[in-house]
């Protein structure tokens, strides 16, 4: 059988929090993650600039193809046609394969697979009406995916936030050799709009 491996992360870091393209809640974070996971981090700075960012991604794709010799890259995109149309032109440039496994699934039964398969995540962020603050922080579990499946037959929510209605970050899961800790985080939270602010986190043995 015929296996692919991860070669690394390529984390782009936004200058503007709320960038079209990028995940930017705790994303200085990311390096632990990979530490956790045991795979080398890229990380790449951006302004965050929509479109402009897009030559910032493919800098970095390019020197991940220089550094590490990747044959193409793998996203989590589900839905967003924006993202994902964008990552695969950028490869096809460079002559790279873009996979997006996860395209087109239901999301409430992505958040239950992830739950099954032993993921543990969390809530770090919340942009849209109605999630109020009791979503900050929370963890994705039964009850919390119960919660966002009502949300999005009634307010037509994405409920893995593929629409940006929420942010998360994986703290341990199936990949993981270590698993994250979060020591200190605070919560800002105002009109339907709030952030959990990782202060201090380590990585602990599983």
């Amino acid at each position: 059988m015929e296996t692919d491996s991860v070669a690394c992360l390529i984390t782009m870091v936004s200058a503007d929090p709320d960038s079209y393209m990028f995940h930017t809640p705790n994303v200085a974070w990311a390096g632990l993650i990979a530490d956790a996971i045991g795979v080398p981090q890229l990380s790449w700075p951006t302004l965050g600039e929509e479109e402009a960012e897009l030559a910032d991604l493919r800098e970095a794709i390019a020197s991940a193809k220089e550094r590490y010799g990747i044959d193409g890259i793998v996203t989590g995109a589900i839905e967003s046609v924006y993202q994902a149309v964008r990552v695969q032109r950028i490869c096809r440039e460079l002559d790279l394969w873009c996979f997006n496994p996860l395209w087109q699934i239901d999301q409430v039964d992505y958040l239950k697979l992830l739950v099954s398969e032993g993921f543990e995540v969390i809530v770090t962020g919340v942009f849209a009406y109605p999630l109020d603050e009791s979503f900050v922080g929370a963890r994705i579990d039964g009850p919390l995916i119960k919660k966002l499946e009502g949300l999005r037959d009634q307010y037509a929510i994405n409920p893995s936030g593929e629409g940006g209605e929420i942010e998360t970050i994986v703290l341990d899961g199936p990949i993981f050799r270590r698993r994250v800790e979060v020591l200190k985080a605070v919560k800002e939270y105002d009109n339907y709009r709030g952030r959990l602010i990782i202060k201090e986190a380590r990585l602990v043995e599983r």
